[in-house]
């Protein structure tokens, strides 16, 4: 029950349309909403209103202006099942003016102003909103109250203050607060903007300047903050970042639909988002590597490695540059053009840049012998002297150019120019690993694998400069190699990151194995390292259960502390046959078909709570639950589909659970998680992830032993 000092207690909602007299609280902020919207439509008329027919100087103008206009008008769209505020601060002082009487803001997803231009609802991210976030009875920073807000569908039907500066009053905690975080999942992520607690949000209003990297464990709420905090730089920072752009990297596809809305309803509609492959998506990656392979191409000594690479076509001039001009002749000795040849790859610029220079160089020694025997050149002799066919022979015989794919296919490809480039960075076993097994005929037919692919990425860097964005964040970064790292890091090197992570969950053979290496890999060497470790998502019998794994996948991490005691959330069951199999060899039969059963039974009882069940499995399973449930006629989605009333349930194989969440899931076999990775260690920290899914339940269902961590 949700109390008010202002009026009686609120609980279950009364409908609008039953008023209960002008006095009431809740109705006058019902009809402050009714305002609000009706502001926000005036303010998205006036907008739709505006005529650009003779404000464009030309076509160009126009079209850019009435995209913005566009872009304008869909920021403006008032979302009926979105509150427009949620919450209320009753200063006791006008911010910033020290006067007796203070004011009063609603604090919303965007900003609303009337007619006259005050203010209705204030932005989230203003300054003034802040202390909604971070007051406190301790600190209650000039504020005398802060009201919560409880909507039901778009209806506003409950409401909540604190009395910061009431020594007298008890803190209970925020009870909206809590039905907020666990109302039903149904549909992508939503945004926590009504729920950001107090170190969510100094990571969320960190400075531009510095590169924050989060060790969130599950259910903190990383990823969320991760994508405020590009909102509010967005907000704070709007014309730096329009000019330099900004980016989320997320694990996969999957997960990247499933976040994809929170930033449009914040208002945010550029933002652009992309997984590690599609930023390094130079060739058609056709193939996959082992581990023990991909763990060495994956290495940062590689980076070494294609430097030696792309340098290694550079030869010393044996000829000298004869100039023909007119009549005379204009004679570059050998020995000066190896010393512009030497100087430029002594220098640490891009071979590109390099290549680009050469001529310029050798066309100025041309002109100094041209101002010596008395002639006065310019810089349009100079630039045709740069692209005389003397100068262009004498360029290409020293420093030939370097196409990124077809230097990466020369590399794994010839033995020879591998162990040159390799020598003193990769041992011959190394070097055996990297080389492609059967060399392909062509660039075309070669079996290229993602890690090939960040190889490509990294030589054409050493060639031409990567383009850098003003932020990058980067999610799940735990499994990234340090070649990838550095493809992030690329796009970055001009602006800041925040990096978002859970060391636990890595689970590539290449996640790292701690953030001040992975940084150092992206480029942000000595940056913030912000832990989180109050769980807002995972009930705490459910964290407590899954943190037995920690000790041996993340002995350094400190276990989750879950601010939500759910009883009865944790249920674990093992499933045997009705009657043992009287042939021993049909046993594993019987238990598969009695777990079988057992999981549809789940799922069933799943389904009779409200919100979005995931049914999470190995990925070898999947198929064979697929079956299961499709038999049994219990419609089920893929990861990143969105949930409706017709289909709640997700079929989820456990390489792509991670950055997930459900109300409910039943987990499906632990030991075959486990199974079906390439090491013990990785598979414990797979399961992991898979365990921490839920927000109101989970159900445990095995046939074979618990791993020894569990079953303790």
């Amino acid at each position: 029950m949700f109390r008010s000092r202002e009026g009686s207690p609120v609980s279950t909602p009364t409908p609008p349309s039953t008023s209960v007299g002008s006095g009431n609280p809740l109705d006058r902020e019902r009809a402050h909403l009714s305002a609000s919207r009706a502001a926000l439509r005036a303010m998205r008329t006036d907008v739709e209103s505006l005529d650009i027919s003779d404000v464009a100087a030309n076509w160009v103008n126009a079209v850019i202006l009435q995209r913005e206009i566009s872009d304008r008008i869909k920021a403006l769209a008032d979302l009926a099942h979105t509150p427009l505020f949620f919450g209320r601060l009753d200063y006791l002082h006008a911010p910033g003016i020290d006067l007796a009487e203070g004011e009063q803001f609603y604090i919303g997803r965007r900003h609303v102003h009337d007619a006259d231009g005050d203010p209705m609802v204030i932005d989230w991210r203003a300054p003034v909103s802040q202390p909604f976030y971070r007051a406190s009875r301790k600190d209650p920073q000039d504020v005398g109250l802060r009201r919560r807000f409880g909507y039901t569908g778009g209806e506003l039907t409950a409401y909540e203050d604190e009395h910061l500066t009431d020594a007298t009053e008890a803190d209970t905690g925020s009870a909206l607060l809590a039905a907020e975080i666990e109302r039903p999942r149904v549909g992508p992520m939503r945004d926590i903007v009504a729920t950001i607690q107090p170190e969510q949000d100094e990571i969320v209003r960190a400075d531009i300047h510095g590169t924050v990297c989060v060790q969130g464990a599950p259910g903190t709420g990383k990823t969320a903050v991760g994508l405020h905090r590009v909102a509010y730089l967005l907000y704070a920072h709007r014309e730096r970042l329009a000019r330099t752009g900004t980016l989320v990297i997320g694990p996969n596809r999957s997960f990247l639909h499933y976040i994809e809305q929170v930033l449009p309803a914040l208002g945010e509609l550029d933002v652009a988002q992309a997984t590690v492959e599609e930023l390094v998506d130079h060739v058609a990656v056709t193939g996959a590597d082992p581990a023990d392979t991909a763990v060495v191409k994956g290495d940062a000594r590689m980076a070494q490695v294609l430097r030696r690479a792309v340098r290694a076509g550079i030869r010393m001039p044996t000829e000298p540059c004869v100039v023909v001009r007119g009549s005379r002749r204009w004679r570059v000795p050998a020995y000066e053009l190896e010393e512009i040849v030497r100087e430029l790859a002594e220098r640490d610029i891009r071979y590109g840049a390099a290549l680009a220079a050469l001529p310029q160089r050798i066309a100025h020694a041309v002109l100094v012998k041209m101002e010596n025997g008395g002639e006065a050149p310019d810089d349009r002799v100079q630039d045709a002297v740069a692209r005389n066919a003397a100068v262009k022979a004498a360029v290409k015989a020293v420093w030939p150019v370097v196409d990124p794919a077809k230097l990466v296919f020369r590399l794994l490809s010839d033995a020879e120019f591998l162990a040159e480039c390799a020598e003193g960075l990769l041992t011959p076993e190394e070097q055996q690993l990297v080389l492609w097994a059967k060399p392909p005929r062509s660039l075309r037919s070669a079996p290229w694998s993602m890690a090939d692919a960040v190889l490509v990425d990294e030589a054409r860097d050493l060639v031409e400069r990567t383009h850098s964005l003003g932020h990058v964040v980067l999610d799940e970064a735990q499994d990234l190699s340090p070649m990838q790292y550095r493809a992030v890091g690329r796009r970055c090197t001009t602006g800041s990151a925040t990096v978002l992570g859970d060391i636990a969950q890595g689970t590539t053979p290449w996640s790292t194995a701690t953030w001040a290496e992975a940084l150092a890999h992206l480029g942000k060497p000595g940056s913030r390292i912000e832990p989180l470790t109050k769980t807002f998502r995972v009930p705490s019998e459910v964290i407590t259960f899954a943190s037995r794994l920690l000790p041996g996948i993340a002995p350094d991490l400190e276990p989750a502390e879950s601010v939500r005691e759910s009883k009865g959330a944790l249920s674990i069951r093992q499933v045997a046959p009705a009657e043992p199999a009287e042939d021993p060899a049909e046993d594993p039969a019987a238990a598969s078909a009695a777990l079988d059963a057992a999981v549809l039974d789940a799922c069933r009882e799943s389904l009779r709570h409200e919100g979005s069940i995931g049914l999470i499995a190995a990925d070898a399973r999947v198929p064979r639950l697929a079956a299961l449930l499709d038999a049994a006629g219990l419609p089920y989605l893929a990861p990143g589909e969105e949930t409706s009333a017709e289909a709640r349930l997700t079929l989820v194989p456990a390489s792509l659970a991670k950055g997930l969440e459900y109300d409910y899931v039943v987990l499906d076999e632990p030991a075959g998680i486990v199974d079906g990775e390439p090491d013990v260690r990785t598979g414990l920290r797979r399961l992991y992830v898979c365990l921490t899914r839920p927000v109101s339940g989970l159900t445990v269902l095995h046939s074979r032993p618990l791993p020894d961590a569990l079953a303790g």
